[in-house]
Protein backbone atom coordinates (compact mmCIF):
# COMPACT_ATOMS: atom_id res chain seq x y z
CA UNK A 1 0.00 0.00 0.00
CA UNK A 2 1.31 3.16 -0.61
CA UNK A 3 -0.03 6.66 0.90
CA UNK A 4 1.23 10.08 0.07
CA UNK A 5 1.26 12.31 3.03
CA UNK A 6 1.77 16.28 3.45
CA UNK A 7 1.52 19.06 6.01
CA UNK A 8 2.14 22.49 6.16
CA UNK A 9 0.07 23.75 8.78
CA UNK A 10 3.02 25.05 10.89
CA UNK A 11 6.51 26.43 10.04
CA UNK A 12 7.55 22.24 9.22
CA UNK A 13 6.89 21.92 5.26
CA UNK A 14 6.67 18.49 5.00
CA UNK A 15 5.89 15.45 2.61
CA UNK A 16 6.22 11.79 3.02
CA UNK A 17 5.62 8.84 1.32
CA UNK A 18 4.54 5.58 3.15
CA UNK A 19 5.17 2.18 1.31
CA UNK A 20 3.92 -0.76 3.14
CA UNK A 21 5.36 0.46 6.36
CA UNK A 22 8.25 1.97 5.53
CA UNK A 23 8.23 6.03 4.98
CA UNK A 24 11.00 7.94 2.47
CA UNK A 25 10.38 11.88 3.67
CA UNK A 26 11.24 15.46 2.67
CA UNK A 27 11.31 18.29 5.22
CA UNK A 28 12.25 22.00 5.27
CA UNK A 29 11.63 24.51 8.23
CA UNK A 30 10.13 27.36 6.44
CA UNK A 31 8.59 30.77 7.95
CA UNK A 32 6.86 31.13 4.54
CA UNK A 33 6.78 30.37 1.22
CA UNK A 34 5.44 26.62 2.20
CA UNK A 35 3.21 27.57 -1.30
CA UNK A 36 6.19 27.43 -2.94
CA UNK A 37 7.67 24.41 -2.01
CA UNK A 38 5.26 22.06 -1.21
CA UNK A 39 5.23 20.88 -5.07
CA UNK A 40 8.72 20.88 -5.69
CA UNK A 41 9.19 18.42 -2.84
CA UNK A 42 6.39 16.22 -3.46
CA UNK A 43 7.67 15.85 -7.15
CA UNK A 44 11.33 15.12 -6.05
CA UNK A 45 9.95 12.91 -3.71
CA UNK A 46 8.01 10.79 -6.04
CA UNK A 47 10.58 10.70 -8.63
CA UNK A 48 13.48 9.83 -6.11
CA UNK A 49 10.97 6.58 -5.26
CA UNK A 50 10.18 5.52 -8.29
CA UNK A 51 6.43 6.15 -7.61
CA UNK A 52 3.30 8.06 -9.76
CA UNK A 53 0.29 9.01 -8.60
CA UNK A 54 -1.91 6.72 -10.06
CA UNK A 55 -0.23 3.89 -8.07
CA UNK A 56 -1.14 5.71 -4.73
CA UNK A 57 -3.85 4.25 -2.60
CA UNK A 58 -4.45 7.61 -1.11
CA UNK A 59 -3.64 11.16 -0.32
CA UNK A 60 -3.12 12.40 3.33
CA UNK A 61 -3.01 15.56 4.53
CA UNK A 62 -2.38 17.61 8.03
CA UNK A 63 -6.05 18.96 8.17
CA UNK A 64 -5.73 21.58 11.17
CA UNK A 65 -5.63 22.69 13.16
CA UNK A 66 -2.84 25.20 12.62
CA UNK A 67 -1.36 28.84 10.61
CA UNK A 68 -4.86 29.18 8.35
CA UNK A 69 -3.29 29.49 5.33
CA UNK A 70 -0.88 26.64 5.61
CA UNK A 71 -4.11 24.26 6.50
CA UNK A 72 -5.45 25.78 3.12
CA UNK A 73 -2.93 25.31 1.36
CA UNK A 74 -2.22 21.69 2.31
CA UNK A 75 -5.90 20.45 2.02
CA UNK A 76 -6.55 22.51 -1.45
CA UNK A 77 -2.92 20.52 -2.77
CA UNK A 78 -4.16 17.23 -1.55
CA UNK A 79 -7.71 17.96 -3.20
CA UNK A 80 -6.20 18.78 -6.52
CA UNK A 81 -3.81 16.12 -6.61
CA UNK A 82 -6.49 13.41 -5.53
CA UNK A 83 -8.91 14.49 -8.35
CA UNK A 84 -6.30 14.63 -10.12
CA UNK A 85 -5.16 10.73 -9.61
CA UNK A 86 -8.69 9.72 -9.00
CA UNK A 87 -7.46 8.85 -5.22
CA UNK A 88 -9.01 9.08 -2.21
CA UNK A 89 -8.02 11.81 0.82
CA UNK A 90 -7.69 10.92 4.66
CA UNK A 91 -7.75 13.93 6.58
CA UNK A 92 -5.52 14.15 9.67
CA UNK A 93 -5.48 16.14 12.69
CA UNK A 94 -2.12 18.08 12.99
CA UNK A 95 -2.60 17.63 16.95
CA UNK A 96 -2.89 14.08 16.43
CA UNK A 97 -0.05 13.85 14.17
CA UNK A 98 2.26 15.60 17.11
CA UNK A 99 0.89 13.23 19.66
CA UNK A 100 1.97 10.12 17.40
CA UNK A 101 5.46 12.03 17.19
CA UNK A 102 5.74 11.97 20.97
CA UNK A 103 4.38 8.36 21.65
CA UNK A 104 6.63 7.22 18.35
CA UNK A 105 9.71 8.46 20.05
CA UNK A 106 8.89 7.64 24.15
CA UNK A 107 8.30 4.30 23.95
CA UNK A 108 6.86 4.35 27.81
CA UNK A 109 4.48 6.84 27.53
CA UNK A 110 0.54 6.51 27.24
CA UNK A 111 -0.57 9.83 26.90
CA UNK A 112 0.32 13.49 25.64
CA UNK A 113 -1.54 16.65 25.66
CA UNK A 114 -0.99 18.47 22.53
CA UNK A 115 -1.20 22.58 22.72
CA UNK A 116 -0.40 24.54 20.26
CA UNK A 117 -0.02 28.25 19.65
CA UNK A 118 -3.48 29.42 18.20
CA UNK A 119 -2.54 33.41 18.47
CA UNK A 120 -4.82 36.07 19.70
CA UNK A 121 -3.84 35.03 23.27
CA UNK A 122 -5.16 31.26 22.71
CA UNK A 123 -3.87 27.78 22.02
CA UNK A 124 -5.49 24.69 19.99
CA UNK A 125 -5.18 21.79 22.63
CA UNK A 126 -6.49 18.03 22.84
CA UNK A 127 -5.35 14.87 25.10
CA UNK A 128 -4.51 11.66 23.14
CA UNK A 129 -3.74 8.19 24.09
CA UNK A 130 -2.06 5.19 22.94
CA UNK A 131 -4.56 2.83 21.08
CA UNK A 132 -5.14 -0.74 20.80
CA UNK A 133 -3.01 -0.49 17.71
CA UNK A 134 0.09 1.60 19.33
CA UNK A 135 -1.08 4.65 17.59
CA UNK A 136 -2.31 8.10 18.91
CA UNK A 137 -5.94 8.72 19.68
CA UNK A 138 -8.21 10.92 20.37
CA UNK A 139 -8.63 11.22 24.06
CA UNK A 140 -11.07 14.57 24.54
CA UNK A 141 -12.19 16.83 21.37
CA UNK A 142 -9.68 19.15 19.80
CA UNK A 143 -10.81 22.62 21.49
CA UNK A 144 -9.59 26.27 20.80
CA UNK A 145 -8.95 28.00 24.18
CA UNK A 146 -7.39 30.40 26.17
CA UNK A 147 -4.77 29.00 27.85
CA UNK A 148 -5.96 28.94 31.61
CA UNK A 149 -8.70 27.24 30.53
CA UNK A 150 -7.31 23.86 29.40
CA UNK A 151 -7.10 21.12 31.60
CA UNK A 152 -6.48 17.39 31.39
CA UNK A 153 -9.09 14.71 31.68
CA UNK A 154 -10.55 12.97 34.31
CA UNK A 155 -7.82 10.29 35.66
CA UNK A 156 -5.16 11.78 33.89
CA UNK A 157 -3.33 13.72 36.96
CA UNK A 158 -2.30 10.39 39.42
CA UNK A 159 0.83 9.36 39.99
CA UNK A 160 1.14 6.14 38.28
CA UNK A 161 -0.23 7.59 34.94
CA UNK A 162 2.52 8.40 32.60
CA UNK A 163 1.62 11.47 30.29
CA UNK A 164 3.93 14.03 28.42
CA UNK A 165 3.17 17.67 27.28
CA UNK A 166 3.86 19.32 23.80
CA UNK A 167 3.36 21.73 21.27
CA UNK A 168 4.13 25.55 20.71
CA UNK A 169 1.65 26.60 23.40
CA UNK A 170 3.97 25.91 26.34
CA UNK A 171 6.65 27.88 24.96
CA UNK A 172 4.35 31.12 23.92
CA UNK A 173 2.53 30.80 27.18
CA UNK A 174 4.04 30.17 30.44
CA UNK A 175 0.68 29.72 32.22
CA UNK A 176 -0.12 26.40 30.12
CA UNK A 177 2.34 24.96 32.37
CA UNK A 178 0.65 26.07 35.69
CA UNK A 179 -2.99 24.79 34.49
CA UNK A 180 -1.93 21.34 33.22
CA UNK A 181 0.88 20.86 36.03
CA UNK A 182 3.52 19.98 33.64
CA UNK A 183 6.72 19.61 35.15
CA UNK A 184 9.90 20.93 32.47
CA UNK A 185 11.02 17.08 31.81
CA UNK A 186 7.21 16.60 31.44
CA UNK A 187 7.13 18.85 28.07
CA UNK A 188 8.14 18.15 24.93
CA UNK A 189 8.96 21.67 23.55
CA UNK A 190 10.06 22.70 19.96
CA UNK A 191 8.12 19.91 18.21
CA UNK A 192 5.83 20.03 15.31
CA UNK A 193 3.67 18.05 13.16
CA UNK A 194 4.94 15.95 10.53
CA UNK A 195 4.07 13.88 7.36
CA UNK A 196 5.64 11.05 8.71
CA UNK A 197 3.13 10.76 11.22
CA UNK A 198 0.20 12.26 8.97
CA UNK A 199 0.89 8.93 7.03
CA UNK A 200 1.50 6.77 9.89
CA UNK A 201 -2.17 7.66 11.12
CA UNK A 202 -3.54 8.09 7.59
CA UNK A 203 -2.66 4.26 6.93
CA UNK A 204 -5.03 2.13 8.99
CA UNK A 205 -7.67 4.67 7.61
CA UNK A 206 -6.80 3.66 4.16
CA UNK A 207 -6.69 -0.01 4.70
CA UNK A 208 -9.53 -0.21 6.90
CA UNK A 209 -11.89 1.34 4.02
CA UNK A 210 -12.30 4.59 5.13
CA UNK A 211 -10.70 7.30 3.22
CA UNK A 212 -12.89 9.73 1.86
CA UNK A 213 -13.47 11.20 -1.66
CA UNK A 214 -11.68 13.83 -3.08
CA UNK A 215 -14.15 16.74 -2.13
CA UNK A 216 -14.08 16.02 1.48
CA UNK A 217 -10.34 17.44 1.71
CA UNK A 218 -11.92 20.39 4.11
CA UNK A 219 -9.37 21.64 6.67
CA UNK A 220 -10.44 22.46 10.26
CA UNK A 221 -9.80 25.64 11.92
CA UNK A 222 -11.29 25.10 14.80
CA UNK A 223 -12.65 28.69 15.24
CA UNK A 224 -15.43 29.35 14.27
CA UNK A 225 -14.90 33.24 13.15
CA UNK A 226 -11.80 32.21 10.77
CA UNK A 227 -14.50 29.38 8.98
CA UNK A 228 -17.08 31.90 8.46
CA UNK A 229 -14.80 34.68 7.39
CA UNK A 230 -13.32 32.26 5.08
CA UNK A 231 -16.73 31.32 3.73
CA UNK A 232 -17.68 34.63 3.25
CA UNK A 233 -14.44 35.87 1.13
CA UNK A 234 -15.54 32.45 -1.18
CA UNK A 235 -19.14 33.66 -1.49
CA UNK A 236 -17.95 37.33 -3.10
Amino acid sequence: MKILALDTATENCSVALWVDGELTVREQLLERGHAEQILPMLDELLAASGVSLRQLAAVAFGRGPGAFTGVRLAASVAQGLAFGAQLPVVPVSDLAALAERVLSENAGTRRVIVCTDARLGEVYWGCFERGESGLAAAATPERVSRPEAVHLPDGWNGPAEAWLAAGSGFSAYPQLKVAVGAVPDGIREGLFPRAREVARLAAPEVSGGRALPAEEAIPVYLRDDVTQASRGRSSN
